[in-house]
């Protein structure tokens, strides 16, 4: 009896979970993975990291991030069942001529650019007005790690 009430108050919890936060109700285990590594690198105490619409395309993936007044996009692949963070931009990460710029081929920019803008449609616009705030290009090395935060959106990086 005991466990079959521990059961349903785990259900309940996660159903509460689900209904207060729809944006990780319906994320695949894609979508919440590129979230969490985005969340594990750059969430800060006094600096809270939000990530959201994550859009993924096969092995690559564009999350829109806001932190503070900053915003931007990441774009990330995926290589051997593990997502790393390539390169952090604006608005060239949600428009298939960037898409391509950055690797993509014409169809998979295509797909992914159209999956992004009707992400963000659903979105509050001052948060995806955010994602336009990044200037630039700031590329990760092969590990995704970024360079010092100073560099980040001051144009330094154009691309």
């Amino acid at each position: 009896m005991r466990i079959l009430k521990l059961w349903f108050a785990v259900l309940g919890a996660i159903s509460l979970i689900s209904i207060a936060n729809p944006a990780f109700a319906d994320d695949t285990q894609d979508q919440a993975a590129v979230r969490n590594l985005l969340m594990a690198t750059f969430d800060k105490p006094d600096a809270r990291l939000t990530v959201e619409p994550v859009t993924v395309e096969g092995d690559v993936a564009v999350a829109g991030w806001a932190q503070g007044d900053m915003g931007g996009r990441a774009l990330l692949r995926k290589k051997d069942g593990t997502w790393a963070l390539t390169l952090c931009s604006g608005d060239a990460l949600k428009e298939a001529v960037g898409l391509k710029t950055f690797g993509l081929s014409a169809e998979a920019a295509d797909a992914l650019s159209a999956a992004i803008v009707a992400a963000e449609a659903k979105l509050d616009p001052a948060l995806v007005a955010k994602f336009s705030t990044f200037d630039g290009v700031v590329m990760m090395d092969g590990s995704g790690h970024h360079p010092p935060a100073e560099d980040h959106g001051n144009g330094q990086h154009k691309g």
